[in-house]
């Protein structure tokens, strides 16, 4: 059943061997002897692509929900032991993973040398149960959902750029001046190409007109520091820049959002020792915000 679920879930037979550490004959094997037992046809094979039958696609729901029990069995056990082993699969945004968790996973494994990380650092939204993620690092307003999650820490978008940016361009003495600025935008960012503060005045929102957009806060943050132009970047990225002085924050009286950050995990009767250790461990990491707000 994990090697026929596994095949499904990766849509060839080669993915799913590299994914099980098996040979593509061994994979094919388990695959074939299943479907004999059974007497259908579990899957539909062509030189080009893999897909399950009807009856493989009722099967694939039944193993997946009785593997996800057999996890389960096997996480109650663990969890009373309090010993964590085996793979842990993560997703984290990418630069905050870079910035602020890729040094704390060494620490974790020599805490807990039975486990073992599979990190994926991406900034699109994931779906942890379909995709089979034990944890994600989320930084957003999260909404009402079936996943459970505890807070690790807060950032906010600073809106900034160098000092010699601004003494070449002028400081953009309210919002609105930004559409004459050249400003470097994060593509994800859930607004779009429309930036909203809080002013003295309440909230104002500007649509800016980028000069480049891209899906890389690095990337952004890049340009900004060698005087290309203004950027709207959360705090935990630019913080260390606004410190050392290399950028300087543009209109303070106006604040964008701040969002939170989070560890969050599919709901579950009994967490596995691994996940609750990680958890615990992340939440003490940061209990001393590492970037000014």
């Amino acid at each position: 059943m994990q090697v026929f679920a596994a095949v499904v879930d990766a849509g060839s037979f080669v993915k799913a061997a590299e994914a099980l550490v098996m040979s593509k004959a061994a994979v094919s094997r388990h695959v074939a002897d299943l479907e004999s037992r059974l007497g259908v046809r579990l899957l539909h094979r062509t030189t080009r692509r893999l897909s399950p039958t009807a009856e493989g696609e009722a099967f694939h729901a039944s193993c997946k929900a009785l593997l996800a029990e057999v996890d389960a069995a096997e996480a109650e056990v663990t969890a009373h032991s309090g010993e964590a082993a085996g793979l842990l699969k993560l997703n984290v945004p990418v630069s905050f993973g870079l910035l602020h968790l890729a040094p704390l996973w060494p620490e974790f494994m020599a805490l807990n040398p039975a486990v073992t990380l599979e990190v994926t650092l991406a900034d699109r939204f994931v779906d942890l149960v379909e995709e089979g993620y034990d944890l994600a690092v989320r930084i957003a307003r999260l909404p009402a959902s079936s996943l459970v999650s505890r807070q690790l820490g807060s950032t906010r978008g600073v809106l900034c750029a160098s000092a010699q940016y601004l003494r070449e361009h002028g400081a953009p003495a309210a919002p609105a001046d930004l559409a004459r600025h050249t400003v470097f935008a994060y593509s994800l960012l859930a607004s779009g190409d429309t930036w909203s503060f809080d002013g003295p005045d309440g909230p104002v929102a500007v649509k800016v007109a980028p000069r480049m957009r891209t899906n890389s806060g690095d990337t952004c943050r890049i340009a900004a520091l060698q005087h290309r132009g203004i950027v709207l970047q959360p705090s935990f990225l630019v913080g260390a820049d606004l410190l050392a002085g290399t950028l300087v924050e543009v209109l303070p009286q106006y604040r964008s959002a701040t969002l939170g950050i989070y560890a969050v995990w599919p709901t579950r009767k009994h967490l596995p020792a691994k996940v609750r250790l990680l958890i615990d461990f992340l939440v003490a990491a940061f209990r001393i915000q590492a970037w000014p707000q």
